[in-house]
């Protein structure tokens, strides 16, 4: 029986050394599989590091300004007859916006055609007369005093024919402008006057007319940058973009239009202009915005997208992307920004393509995988 035990436990004993060794076997090839398996691939989005100008750009404060500005005003008197516009809606140059009653131009005008008639009709028998006496005067039936009369007759008729004529068009002129219309197209501001009400010619005012397309946008500038604005503005044309703050989509764009001649004294500053063409009307005159125009060129800079660079606390740095798809850490000296490029001075040469988006996941090292949108 005591022999049965021993052989129990021997048989025990070499039942847990197989254990031992098959478990031992396992784990080696469990830690040797994670060994092998490949470092992970972090999906990234790149850009190509750009070497060229760059013009810096000045952001300021502006407002918006009607391209021109219109009161519309009576050139004739007499009682307003009717509008006919929409207020705060666009009228087009020609359009008949009020109307002045007509009625006693109309009448000047008949009067002033009656009296040309009548010296017409004086004006043809006086060169009647002249003309029956004209082959007397030789023969003596007519004295020269009488002939000078008549001849002198067709004179005076004539003259208050032109006087007349004159008169028929200045008649006709006044009817005209009893029909008021809008100069160029514009915007309508609220009526002024309402029908009913009686005008005095070239003193009352009807309503106020915008210019709105084009449109511009008007902002001041330090005097500081004025050489840099000078030297843009001498390059050729300078594109000019505006943003209503608070909202989204494409900024409105144009053109310096215009630099003004004086710097003002108290605020150190000078006042410029752009033209848009605001075709969509989506400034009105008087709103805010915020402008950005080009200043200073910088020549043969390497540029960036803004969104590449990163901050450590022993400074500024990218994530340069190798041919074998793995990036490298790279400290660089970072400049200037404009239009979403930065200027890199110094650690980055072009041509070299860098991280812009993924740099969370990323070590020196770290194997990526470059993908679009």
């Amino acid at each position: 029986m005591q022999r049965n035990s021993r052989k129990n436990m021997l048989l025990a004993v070499v039942a847990l050394a197989i254990i031992g060794v098959a478990l031992h076997g396992w784990l080696g090839s469990h830690e040797k599989a994670h060994a092998t398996k490949a470092p992970p691939v972090v999906p990234v989005k790149v850009a190509v590091a750009a070497r060229g100008n760059l013009d810096l750009a000045l952001k300021v404060i502006g407002r918006a300004e009607a391209y021109s500005t219109v009161t519309v005003q009576s050139r004739v008197s007499g009682q307003l007859q009717s509008l006919a516009f929409t207020p705060g809606g666009h009228v087009h140059a020609g359009q008949v916006i009020a109307q002045i009653d007509p009625s006693l131009l109309q009448a000047q005008l008949d009067q002033a055609r009656g009296e040309l008639a009548k010296d017409q009709a004086q004006l043809t028998q006086a060169r009647s007369v002249l003309a029956r006496y004209t082959p007397l005067l030789s023969k003596g039936y007519v004295s020269k005093t009488d002939y000078d009369n008549y001849k002198a007759n067709v004179g005076i008729y004539a003259a208050s024919v032109k006087a007349d004529q004159a008169a028929v068009e200045m008649a006709r002129t006044q009817l005209g402008y009893a029909r008021i219309t809008a100069p160029v197209n514009s915007i309508a501001g609220a009526p002024l006057v309402y029908p009913g009400a009686q005008v005095t010619a070239n003193g009352t005012d009807l309503v106020v007319l915008n210019q709105v397309q084009p449109i511009y946008i008007t902002f001041s500038v330090p005097e500081a940058s004025l050489d840099g604005i000078r030297a843009a503005f001498a390059r050729g044309k300078v594109a000019v973009s505006a943003t209503v703050p608070g909202t989204r989509g494409a900024p409105l764009t144009g053109t310096l239009d215009f630099i003004n001649n004086t710097v003002d004294a108290g605020t150190g500053t000078i006042q410029l202009k752009a033209e848009s063409p605001n075709t969509d009307d989506r400034v009105t005159p008087g709103q805010f915005l915020q402008v950005s125009l080009p200043t200073t060129r910088l020549v043969n800079v390497v540029t960036v997208p803004v969104e590449a660079l990163q901050n450590s606390p022993k400074g500024s740095f990218v994530f340069v992307v190798s041919a074998d798809h793995t990036v490298q850490q790279r400290m660089v000296t970072a400049g200037p920004d404009s239009h979403g490029r930065l200027v890199i001075s110094k650690g980055l040469a072009g041509g070299e393509t860098v991280v812009t988006d993924g740099q969370m996941l990323l070590t020196n090292g770290s194997h990526v995988k470059v993908v679009e949108g």
